[in-house]
Parts: C-alpha cells; structure tokens; sequence
C-alpha cells in the first residue's frame, strides 16, 4: 500500500470536487458529524450531572456503598480496624418509620435516621451532600432533630418549632403511639433528591436507641472505590467471616434501572443522527464513484492496486470524520463546561422573544411575563463528563464515516477497465 499516492490522490480529487453537489454533500455531511458529536457530548454529560446529582444524594446520605447488620462487639472492632485504605467511613445509625406532628396539627410521615452527632466529621460525603436552609446540622441534644426542607414545609414547621414523633415502628419494648416523643428543630437541610427532602429526619444516636427501643446498630460504609465492591466483600469477608454486608446496587433497584434506561434512550436517540448522516456520505460516496469511473480506470490501467484505488476514498471518508468528529468535540466539551450559561441564555433569548411578540400583538400581557424558571432548575445541574464516553463518541463519529465509505467503495473492485473505456 502506497500511503502517499493515496494521500496525493485522495487531495487532488478534493481540489476537483470543491463545486457542485458534490461538495455540498461533503459539507453536510462534516457539519453532521460536527452537530452529531457535539449535541451527544453535551447531552450524555448533561444528564450524567442530573443523574449523578441524585446518585450521589442516595448514596452519600441514604443508601451508603455498603450496609453491615447485627454485628457482634468483636466483629464490629474487627470492622474499625479492616484496612483503611479501603474505607472513607463507617457511620453507625438506626432507623424507623414515623408519623409527625407539628404543634400546629400538620402531620406527615417520615423516616427518622438516628446517626453520630459528630456525624459530619465521620463523614465528609455526608458533609458535602448536606445543604443546610435554615439552622445547623447541630444533634448534640437528645431532643434535637434536623428536617429536611421539603417535610418541615408539609408540617409547617421552622427552625426553634417543636414537633412529636406520634407514632414509631419500633420495637416492642416502645409504644407505638405516645405524645412525649417532642424534639425540637435545629435545622431544616437540603440535598439533590426529592425523596430525602420530604422524608428524611434525623436525630442524635442515643436518643434513637430510647425512641426506636434498639441497639442493634446499621454501619452504613463508604468505600474508596464503589465500583469494585465485589473486591471489597471478598477481603472484608476473609477479615470478618460472618459479617452481614450489603451494596448499593441492592437498594433503589428499580429506580436506578431507570436512569439507566433514560441515558440509553437518550443515546439512542442522539445516535439517529449518526445513523442519518451515514447513509448520506454512503449515497454522495457512490454517486463519487460512478462519476470517477474513467479515473479509476485510468489508474488501474497504469498498475493502481483496486483495494489501494478504494482506500482513496475511505481516505476521503477518514477525513470527513475527523473534520466533523473533533471540531464537535470541542464544541461538545465547551458548551459542558458553560451548560449552566447556556440554559440561561436560553431563557433571556425566550424571554425576548415573548417580549416583543407581545409588544406587537398584545402590550397590555408584557406585565405578566418572566423568565421560565425551569431553565434555572436546569442550569443548576452541573454538567458531568466521563473521558471514555467522550472517546466512544468521538471515534464514533469517525468510524460511521469510515465504514459508509468504505461500503460504498467496494464498487470500485467491480470496475472493469474494458467496459468503461469501451462505454466512453
């Protein structure tokens, strides 16, 4: 293979074919891959930021990577010295169903979580998730709780209010229903997920083991690599052999299959533009090849390879990918990186729009208008890139146009010299 006779060739059938349809179909089929590349880097970071956002919420204050139960008082010494290379933290705590009541009769059910009052030292994940509205996250008394913002707003309830867990899924050494159970609010937090919002209330460990009438304590562990939890069972295992350990992958099953089927939705979607420019650089590709037919022949009559013949335009289809694939990069990379700008630009631009709209068509409705807060909402997700997903679709979008050309060249294997001089 003559690497340089195919570059030289591939280059002077560019310079010919720089006019006409022909170099309309190439354009469009580099601004394609461009478009392509871009709009699917943006949206699988955009949505692996959504996605995250919530993960991380569960996982750092929910679910935790992993759960331990009913450990003995060696096991659980045992655990505290299991190497610490591989845990972050190892955060006891209790829990149970609730119904509270505000003083005001406003009630709404909650899971109450007994944790470490010194929990966000324990914890720096827990720490990072937690965004306090009102208050502090302070769980120093027996009777203080913390709410999240969602629930404290369903019970009317803020900073300094009193409120009764009414009724507790206990054990049976407690009452399920009593009026005494009163803690007051030290603080009102947020966090990336719903749920937890309008769920989730915590207080301090020792007055978890009165109210729920239990010792037997949950860790919830983080580890330093998630991702390889069946490493980390297999060495906990050989350290505690009787430990009770459960992962993350365990809890919220359904919902994290669903995020999981969104993003591949998504990516199948934003791939139909591949798909779409693909048969264009197939069908323009063709079209190339049976118009160069007395070239092609020429060649082959002065001793040209026909597999060399064809790779000139898989060259030619090579050089559309990558005039396509990392301009889109770039441009896919950037608008990740300021996606937050560029959903409030979107507003203003919206906005602007209805604005003079309305000043031709109806002034008197120009009062009334505001930006859409969902873009807000929308510019509040933090854009996530994953380096190999940006690889995939990188070379994605090379190799449609690589293997497009190519199937469209094999025509050229088909050429025979004597028909074509003899058709001219």
């Amino acid at each position: 293979m003559n690497k340089s006779w195919i570059n030289f060739v591939s280059k002077r059938f560019s310079l010919v074919d720089h006019k006409g349809s022909t170099a309309v179909n190439s354009r469009l089929a580099t601004a394609g891959i461009c478009l392509g590349v871009m709009t699917l880097i943006t949206v699988m970071s955009v949505m692996n930021g959504f996605q995250h956002k919530f993960i991380d919420s569960i996982l750092e204050i929910s679910s935790y990577h992993a759960q331990v139960e009913n450990l003995s008082s060696e096991d659980e010494k045992a655990l505290f010295d299991f190497n610490s290379n591989k845990i972050v933290a190892a955060v006891p705590y209790l829990q149970a169903q609730s119904l509270v009541v505000s003083e005001s009769g406003k009630e709404s059910p909650a899971l109450i979580r007994a944790i470490h009052q010194n929990v966000m030292e324990m914890d720096l994940g827990f720490k990072n998730e937690i965004k306090m509205v009102s208050g502090y996250f302070a769980l120093d008394e027996e009777d203080s709780i913390v709410l999240g913002y969602k629930l404290a707003k369903s019970l009317g309830v803020k900073t300094g209010s009193k409120i009764n867990l009414f009724a507790v899924s206990g054990s049976s050494s407690v009452p399920l229903i009593n009026n005494n159970r009163i803690f007051t609010v030290k603080g009102i937090f947020s966090c990336g997920y719903h749920e937890i919002n309008s769920m989730y209330a915590f207080i301090n460990l020792d007055a978890g083991k009165k109210v729920f009438g239990t010792e037997d304590l949950i860790y919830g562990i983080k580890i330093k690599n998630p991702d390889n939890y069946k490493g980390f069972e297999k060495l906990i295992k050989k350290k505690i052999p009787d430990i009770k350990i459960s992962f993350w992958d365990e809890y919220n099953k359904s919902f994290f299959s669903a995020l999981r089927t969104e993003k591949n939705m998504l990516f199948l979607m934003t791939v139909l533009i591949f798909i779409v420019v693909a048969v264009n650089i197939f069908n323009s590709m063709r079209k190339l090849v049976y118009s160069r037919q007395m070239e092609i022949a020429a060649m082959s009559a002065l001793g040209g390879n026909k597999k060399d013949i064809q790779l000139i335009f898989v060259f030619r289809g090579l050089k559309t990918g990558l005039l396509g694939s990392l301009p889109g990069l770039v441009l896919g990379i950037f608008l990740s990186l300021n996606v937050s700008k560029v959903f409030m630009l979107i507003s203003k631009c919206q906005y602007l729009i209805q604005y003079a709209i309305y000043s031709i068509t109806d002034p008197s409705q120009k009062l009334f208008l505001t930006e859409n807060p969902m873009y807000a909402v929308y510019a509040s997700i933090s854009a996530r890139m994953i380096p190999s997903e940006i690889i995939m679709i990188t070379l994605f979008g090379i190799l449609s146009c690589v293997i497009s050309s190519w199937l469209a060249s094999r025509n050229v294997l088909k050429i025979s010299i004597s028909e074509v001089l003899h058709e001219d």
